[in-house]
């Protein structure tokens, strides 16, 4: 099993190098690895990652979300009407979305564990409703959200940067956090009479994410300093992991995808867990969507469109089972990042829009192929 999930990890190393050497070479005068594009590329790489976590509460107990585009779209563009059209501050507005998703949400668990309806079904039927709600919230127009170039908490989302300083400071942090984190691990580990891994690997595994943190923050300072949307996913993935790595919340979803009929013969409360991870799924739709909108500067009928599929690429490629029970968080994180730069490198070189379709389903489809091909292995 072990040796398994390394081949896994160290193909995703090496497929993300490959995409990234390809483009380097391939865009002119190495604009690729521009700071600016970069820090674009972050965060384009932020908002797919952020709603691809939402995604990996939901397949862990084995089912799927294909209405998080169209909840994005949905959620981003209420937020948009009642600020340019309603006059609401924009607190208020992201609040009233927020809730809307909770709620939306919540009734899609509802009918997926109470009425036995497949998650499949019910969320194909959302993406139909939810996108035609969109259209019907925003009249099918542009709806900006900031009037007259004025900024406000809407618009901060995708535009703000942290200053160099707070960047550097941020980076601190994390890496001390990491140091912290994976001590008391191995303490925990060894106060239980279980094997832990070698210093030296441990030594080796901190020394270079300290240095990809380091180099991440140092690159983007050189344009304007560390996005918001990366600060935003650096939460928002944090809480996903303590809670499918440290609650009996995030067990309990591991144990559903497993096998359901003996979660519920432990006593797992299996409704109300599923339950509460589709709730969780609304809020990140909604904070995807307030991202997303964003960062476009308006809301359009276009916006959410085909980014369940690429969460659920994201998801799949980072070693998500589609059958529930296997996935983490820094496998979707690396699998986001692996489809926001192939995204990004067709669109400096200037790929027709139907290639990126094509290169988008060719993805996910090998994705798919290669979860089947190791869940086949282990069986």
């Amino acid at each position: 099993m072990s040796s398994r999930l390394s081949f896994r990890d160290f193909s995703l190393a090496i497929a993300l190098l490959g995409i990234c050497a390809f483009f380097a070479v391939k865009v002119p005068d190495w604009n690729f690895l521009s700071a600016r594009n970069l820090s674009l590329l972050m965060i384009d790489f932020a908002i797919t990652a952020t709603l691809a976590t939402g995604m990996l509460l939901v397949i862990l107990p084995g089912h799927i979300d294909l209405s998080a585009g169209s909840g994005v779209g949905l959620i981003g563009g209420i937020a948009a009407v009642l600020i340019t059209n309603h006059h609401w501050s924009a607190p208020a507005a992201l609040l009233v979305a927020l809730l809307v998703a909770l709620l939306l949400w919540f009734g899609i668990g509802n009918l997926v564990v109470r009425q036995r309806i497949p998650a499949f079904i019910i969320t194909l039927g959302g993406l139909l409703v939810f996108k035609g709600f969109f259209w019907l919230v925003i009249n099918n127009h542009t709806v900006p959200i900031v009037t007259g170039g004025q900024r406000n908490l809407y618009s901060l989302l995708t535009t703000y940067y942290l200053p160099p300083l707070a960047g550097y400071v941020l980076a601190a942090v994390v890496i001390a956090g990491l140091v912290i984190a994976r001590l008391r691990s191995r303490q925990a580990r060894r106060s239980c009479g279980l094997e832990v891994e070698d210093g030296e690997v441990t030594f080796l595994k901190l020394f270079l994410a300290a240095q990809v943190i380091g180099i991440f923050v140092l690159v983007t300072n050189q344009f304007r300093g560390v996005p918001l949307p990366v600060v935003i996913l650096g939460f928002v993935a944090l809480t996903v992991y303590i809670l499918t790595q440290h609650t009996p919340f995030g067990r309990s979803l591991y144990a559903i995808g497993g096998n359901e009929e003996a979660a519920i013969i432990s006593g797992i409360p299996v409704e109300r867990v599923t339950i509460g991870a589709f709730t969780i799924m609304g809020a990140i739709v909604a904070l995807t969507g307030f991202m997303q909108t964003a960062y476009g500067g308006s809301s359009t009928t276009t916006v959410g469109d085909l980014m369940e599929l690429d969460a659920v690429a994201a998801c799949v490629i980072g070693g998500v089972s589609l059958r529930g029970g296997r996935g983490s968080v820094l496998g979707v994180l690396c699998g986001a990042l692996i489809m926001a730069c192939l995204l990004n490198g067709m669109s400096l070189l200037a790929v027709e829009p139907e290639k990126k379709f094509i290169a988008r389903g060719a993805v996910l489809i090998l994705a798919v192929w290669m979860d089947v091909r190791l869940n086949r292995r282990q069986a």
